[in-house]
């Protein structure tokens, strides 16, 4: 059974939070990845991927509300609009990069890893080996497994 250090790519590319987005923008097409780990020194505290950036280009999602017996309520919470406008205007990795990512461990199956980017539409997924950054899984790692046989 193949699992993520089988597959992962181990020459990992990162960004740091201070990381001017256009620069992080510049890296991610030129080195021809999706996306990349976010470290702040050791540790890993967010993933940036083409999706993040993508996102500064839309337009801001005006919040719905709807009214019962004289009140107002909003179908999206205030904070979701803060975070999308935080987002479209970034100037810095750390202000449009998905905070806290999911990660994989190393011993994480084939099965489990598409099963989580599927499902959760997470196409860059940091392998983390005792709290350590070790690899990289990407969707493209998960489609060459297609070939090998």
């Amino acid at each position: 059974m193949l699992t993520a250090k089988d597959i992962m790519s181990t020459d990992c590319i990162t960004l740091t939070p201070d990381t001017d987005i256009t620069q992080a923008a510049k890296i991610l097409l030129d080195k021809n990845i999706n996306g990349a780990p976010v470290m702040d020194g050791e540790t890993v505290v967010g993933v940036l991927c083409q999706s993040d950036l993508v996102a500064q280009q839309k337009r801001i999602t005006i919040p719905s509300f709807f009214t019962l017996l004289d009140g107002v309520f909003p179908l999206s919470s205030h904070e979701d609009l803060e975070k999308e406008i935080t987002k479209i205007a970034a100037t810095k990795v750390s202000e449009a990069m998905t905070q806290s990512p999911t990660s994989v461990a190393p011993d994480a199956s084939i099965e489990d890893i598409a099963t989580l980017m599927a499902n959760k539409k997470l196409y860059t997924l940091p392998v983390i080996d005792n709290g350590a950054l070790v690899g990289v899984v990407g969707k493209e790692d998960v489609l060459k497994t297609l070939f090998k046989g």
